[in-house]
């Protein structure tokens, strides 16, 4: 095929064939074709795509010059806000106020790139927080979470954004959890047995179903099922950090759980029908009040908690502690993995397995030895002296 004018050849059929360039991935250009039936025609055509092109990229170029990451940061949020929940947007709302925007909004969106991402997050890991000690991965973690849903929003704008997707190695610290004993639990049991209260009951609650603070707070009698001798987990109770003209202030939310499988049915055992029985409320009234207009906060229901525990002489814990222990009971007499998973509202078995259930290696051990049966020379005989053991159960965490 002989070549007249640059990247412009006549074909086999007659036609004339043009080639330009439409833009790059990264340094390999992507070529564009235009045909024609002379070569005056693809030559003009291709320098009017040429010109609409260079054109749009000026247009493009202004816009972001024009762009701050402020704006940009805040077009998101209020573009995006209607699909988060409340608390949600609150959460967001403050680490775009706290770290996103006073490190990066004075930055043209072109000028944030993958190494200021990074120094970035590493500053907000050494220093950051009101008493510049550092924030904790999670809170790293969440804020870069923020940066990847912006770059996807500026892409989606057809802005030229120079950082990837955010992923960087900051790995979010499982804390080591506290767990109660048997015989603080037996101490526990018994004082909040002896001193029968709607905030005790509550305590007790907790330790024997998993719930969470925020969930007990929010539960009404109406949500307890005596007869079906089930609960009914739907909604949460939080204190959130809101804007107004007389500067930080709080409020409480009630709301639906975090997530869908927060929402669930938890059957009740024998043990507190009894005691629900005894201190049972009219159906529209909170269970830790029995009023209807009148609630106890998380915050409240933590101290009065760390209040029995001075009672009882039980070393301090937080109120997750009963969470974590109704768990650790729960796989120590081999509940089904799958209905504790469920009972506690995890998303998949695998948070409960990874967070509560930790085989030790004499159980590995144990279960490998198992496969011996399967080769057909193998006699009980030839296992080491003292045969197999009996079974250990699983090693928890606390």
């Amino acid at each position: 095929m002989p070549r007249t004018g640059e990247n412009i050849y006549r074909r086999k059929d007659g036609r004339w064939e043009g080639r330009y360039i439409k833009g790059y991935e990264g340094n390999k250009a992507r070529y564009g074709y235009i045909y024609g039936k002379t070569y005056r025609e693809v030559k003009a055509n291709i320098l009017k795509v040429q010109t609409e092109n260079q054109m749009l990229e000026s247009t493009m170029t202004s816009d972001e010059e024009s762009y701050s990451f402020e704006v940009l940061a805040e077009e998101w949020f209020e573009t995006s806000r209607t699909f988060f929940k409340e608390s949600t947007c609150v959460k967001y709302k403050n680490l775009l106020r706290c770290y996103i925007i006073p490190n990066l909004g004075d930055f043209a969106v072109r000028e944030v790139t993958d190494d200021t991402i990074f120094a970035f997050a590493n500053r907000l890991l050494v220093k950051g927080g009101v008493k510049e000690t550092g924030l904790s991965t999670k809170s790293v973690s969440d804020t870069l979470s923020i940066l990847r849903m912006i770059r996807k929003y500026a892409i989606n704008k057809n802005l030229n954004v120079n950082y990837t997707d955010c992923t960087l190695p900051v790995k979010q610290k499982q804390k080591p959890f506290r767990v109660f004993s048997m015989e603080e639990q037996r101490i526990l049991c018994s004082y909040l047995h002896a001193n029968r209260t709607l905030r005790n009951l509550g305590i007790l609650l907790c330790l024997f179903t998993g719930l969470r603070v925020g969930e007990l707070c929010a539960l009404k009698w109406e949500d307890i099922s005596l007869a079906d001798r089930t609960l009914y987990i739907h909604r949460t109770m939080q204190r959130l950090h809101v804007e107004n003209g007389d500067g930080g202030k709080t409020q409480i939310l009630i709301s639906s759980p975090k997530s869908n499988s927060s929402v669930r049915v938890v059957p009740l055992p024998d043990v507190l029908i009894k005691e629900l029985c005894n201190l049972r409320k009219s159906d529209d009234s909170f269970f830790l009040t029995g009023e209807r207009a009148r609630y106890i906060e998380p915050r409240t229901m933590q101290n009065h908690f760390k209040a029995v525990l001075r009672e009882c002489q039980i070393n301090d814990a937080n109120f997750h502690t009963l969470r974590h222990t109704f768990a650790t009971r729960c796989v120590e007499v081999a509940f089904d993995t799958k209905s504790l998973s469920e009972i506690l509202g995890h998303a998949n078995v695998n948070i409960t397995l990874n967070r509560y259930v930790h085989p030790t290696m004499t159980l590995k051990r144990e279960n490998m030895d198992r496969l011996s049966a399967l080769f057909p020379f193998y006699s009980p005989s030839d296992a080491p002296s003292g045969g197999i053991k009996k079974q250990e159960k699983p090693e928890v965490n606390g």
